[in-house]
């Protein structure tokens, strides 16, 4: 075996030993933000350099919770006088719609609403789609496998 091949099984193995027993997930709401301001990411990138994310199982948490969540909610164009409303809540949740955690959902309300949630187990896993470092090790691991194996 290579030195390459144990150098990334190392680092998977690290990955999973540094998890903790609560996530950490940002928290926050549009619905907070006062005129002119963005700080939960509804119209402008979130920045995680402004947020702490918070322990889901302390006391600072709104809703103590297993996993994050990152709720958005936007309106038909021309909906209100300045284009479209969004609104984005970030949040540790205790029970998704779906059962599981790492995926998202979407649709429409009745009012042309379009909403989307999405679930994640991951610490500070709800500040955007991006990927996380221990799923980009993995796949990396797994693909330089299969090469080998070819």
């Amino acid at each position: 075996m290579s030195a390459l091949f144990y150098i990334f099984s190392i680092l998977v193995i690290i990955t999973f030993i540094n998890k903790s027993e609560a996530v950490r997930c940002f928290q926050c709401s549009s619905d907070e933000d006062g005129p002119y301001e963005d700080n939960c990411g509804a119209y402008r990138k979130f920045s995680k350099l402004s947020h702490i994310a918070i322990d889901c199982a302390s006391d600072e948490s709104h809703m103590p919770g297993s996993f994050c969540m990152k709720v958005t909610q936007q309106s038909p164009r021309g909906f209100i006088w300045d284009g479209r409303w969004r609104q984005v809540i970030r949040r540790c949740a205790s029970v998704a719609d779906t059962g599981v955690t790492g995926v998202c959902n979407w649709g429409v309300y009745e009012n042309g609403i379009y909403w989307e949630e999405c679930y994640c187990s991951e610490d500070e896993c709800n500040n955007a789609s991006i990927k996380s470092l221990s799923t980009i090790l993995i796949v990396s691991f797994v693909s330089l496998l299969a090469l080998r194996v070819l």
